[in-house]
């Protein structure tokens, strides 16, 4: 397969508890995977563009299993290698009333072995887009020399980058560290995406505007207002918005990746900013009323981007959800 997409990252096995409920009281549990690379590969993948996913998995019964499950989704895992010398990251969902968290059994993996061997594997002939998230620089050492190299060659090679700061507290010694390498790395790259509340702990902004100037002036910022709306800016002066879809929320962890997947889309095939950012929306409402990082489209994709294009019957975006 040749891809226009290939992220780079990790996927861990995912235990979930089956029907939702507190891990400690679960009586039946459910194995699949889960990664916020592999996850946008595989929305892409079922949008019908040629995605891939690159990274590390041990050479174990869990990573064969991951493995098998990203392909079977239609990602193209010919740049994956197995390590036979370490384990797959494994984590457990624990579902909670009005939240789930998250815990991670991840240290010593054999995706935090990544190294500037992957981020060269992963420019293949032919990419357009390489995806990364800031997951992936907190893991090891090694890991953040391959997300600075994934830039850098991507850069030479006029390969544009996406990145998703995809903050999480665990995997940092603290916000002021996260800040500075996150903005170092966003500095560099052509689409960045963020969280409202992650520009806000990470950098002290409250508005788009502010945030893109924090992140060096990228290309393309994109921020998400949870669910109140999405904006987005190229030229620091100028911001789009649009409303987020009311929805059931079930389980919102994968959502974020699910937006992700939805924008890019959106960019590969064209559309202008505002159907980027519906098209954003729709994918992560599909993820927000499914128990997996992988729900169920609400129509077809050509249905999906017919919606996103004409943007008919979308909500009104409140006062309360803009920004400057």
């Amino acid at each position: 397969m040749r891809a226009d997409v290939v992220c780079l990252g990790e996927t861990m096995a995912m235990v979930t508890p089956s029907p939702p409920r507190p891990l400690a009281e679960a009586q039946t549990l459910t194995l699949s995977q889960g990664g916020a690379e592999s996850n946008v590969a595989i929305w892409l993948a079922r949008l019908g563009l040629p995605a891939a996913w690159c990274s590390r998995l041990g050479d174990d019964s869990l990573g064969r299993r991951v493995l098998a499950e990203v392909a079977a989704a239609g990602v193209d895992t010919s740049l994956v290698e197995l390590d036979a010398g370490a384990p797959t990251g494994v984590y457990f969902k624990d579902p909670q009333p009005g939240a789930t968290s998250v815990l991670y059994y991840r240290r010593g993996s054999a995706a935090s072995l990544m190294d500037e061997d992957d981020a060269d594997r992963a420019l293949a002939p032919g990419v357009r887009l390489l995806h990364l998230t800031g997951i992936t620089p907190a893991l090891s050492e090694s890991c953040a020399h391959a997300v600075d190299q994934a830039i850098a060659r991507a850069a030479e090679l006029g390969v544009t980058v996406s990145f998703d700061v995809n903050y999480r507290p665990a995997l940092w010694p603290g916000p002021e560290a996260a800040a500075e390498v996150l903005g170092w790395l966003t500095g560099r790259c052509d689409v960045v995406l963020a969280g409202a509340d992650e520009a806000s702990l990470l950098w002290g902004t409250d508005s788009v505007l502010d945030t893109w100037a924090a992140l060096g002036e990228p290309g393309t910022l994109v921020v998400k207002d949870g669910a109140r709306a999405a904006h987005s800016t190229a030229d620091g002066r100028a911001v789009t918005s649009v409303a987020a879809l009311p929805a059931e929320v079930v389980e919102p962890v994968g959502a974020g990746d699910a937006f992700a997947a939805g924008w890019l889309f959106g960019w590969l095939r064209g559309l202008p900013d505002a159907a980027r950012l519906r098209m954003g929306h729709l994918i992560a409402s599909s993820a927000l009323t499914s128990a997996t990082d992988h729900g169920e489209f609400a129509m077809p994709p050509a249905d999906l981007e017919d919606l996103a294009r004409t943007g008919r019957d979308w909500p009104e975006l409140t006062p309360a959800g803009d920004q400057p």
